[in-house]
């Protein structure tokens, strides 16, 4: 059944609000300040912070969210699409760990018996033995967190299991994850190692966008920006890319960024400093609240979230 058939959101939801208003994409995606996604294999039902609510050692879960958020990385829980019935807890679980930053993007993978060995793992040297793994497409499906990410999100997932275009990589490529943010902009999801989240997605799209990070790409369309960045970074990158026409996944990198001063009353603004192929380039961002109230999350009440547009974008002499 197609994607659009299957997920129609209703008329009041977050995502279909979200659409109707042209709420921008760029500069949207959850900002993990040391470049690092831990994923982990859970099965079963999540709860809302899934880390804590499922059947993952709450314990151990509230340590492993301690480290995450010293070493400023972030921790996703995963699973195979599908029915989430009872599981084995005993059973191997896999593991992924990557490195979004440009120049140094890689993808470890492994198994283990023993979540809690997880500890002693070190983000920035994990060690041996791993394998480096191919590209992986995480899509938001938790139902506890929200409605738009557990019908459209799953039946993406689903889509893409069922897609008769499938490879045997393109299968073992397909995770559903707990919570990636931006659920007004389901179906949504992370693409590891490379750390770019997309929104707004359909079965194709997504099917392209696995597709091109296989081959080392970056697809602009759809595209919410890079983990990597902060905000105003994520969308002066995109603009940046769209320009050149330039979407090899290292191809663009921010290189600082400052707030412009304002005077009292102005929109806010943002300077971002970027590289490509070996020219350095100038963007300015203006920040301003939606101008029309929206669902920020299916349940939650109305709020005006911050957009980002473009103002200039030069090459910097």
């Amino acid at each position: 059944m197609p994607l659009s058939h299957a997920a129609a959101p209703e008329p009041s939801s977050c995502s279909a609000s979200s659409a109707r208003l042209g709420e921008p994409l760029a500069g949207t995606a959850p900002v993990v300040a040391a470049g690092r996604w831990l994923a982990i294999e859970q099965p079963g039902p999540w709860g809302a912070r899934a880390l804590t609510e499922s059947h993952f050692p709450r314990e151990l879960g509230r340590a492993l969210s301690g480290k995450a958020d010293a070493a400023g990385a972030r921790i996703a829980l995963i699973r195979r699409p599908g029915q989430h019935a009872e599981h084995d807890p005993a059973a191997p679980r896999r593991v992924f760990l990557a490195d979004t930053r440009p120049g140094r993007g890689a993808l470890w993978s492994w198994s283990t018996h023993d979540p809690a060995t997880l500890l002693d793992l070190d983000f920035d040297a994990p060690g041996k033995p791993l394998h480096e793994a191919g590209p992986l497409l995480l899509i938001c499906t938790n139902s506890k967190r929200d409605t738009c990410c557990a019908l459209s999100g799953r039946a993406l997932a689903g889509w893409l299991t069922e897609d008769s275009e499938n490879t045997a990589a393109d299968a073992d490529s397909i995770w559903e994850s707990d919570h990636l943010g931006g659920h007004r902009f389901a179906p949504t999801a992370v693409v590891l190692p490379t750390g770019y989240v997309y929104g707004r997605l359909d079965g194709p799209a997504a099917r392209g966008i696995l597709r091109a990070a296989a081959a080392g790409r970056v697809v602009g369309q759809l595209c919410r920006g890079r983990s990597t960045w902060s905000r105003p970074g994520q969308a002066a990158e995109l603009a940046l890319r769209d320009q050149l026409r330039e979407y090899a996944a290292d191809a663009v990198t921010v290189l600082g960024e400052r707030r412009l001063v304002a005077s009292e009353g102005a929109e806010r603004r943002h300077e971002v400093l970027l590289s490509a192929g070996g020219d350095r380039f100038r963007a300015v961002l203006a920040e301003s609240e939606a101008a029309e109230p929206r669902p920020e999350s299916c349940g939650k009440s109305f709020g005006t979230p911050l957009e980002l547009r473009l103002v200039s974008l030069e090459k910097d002499d």
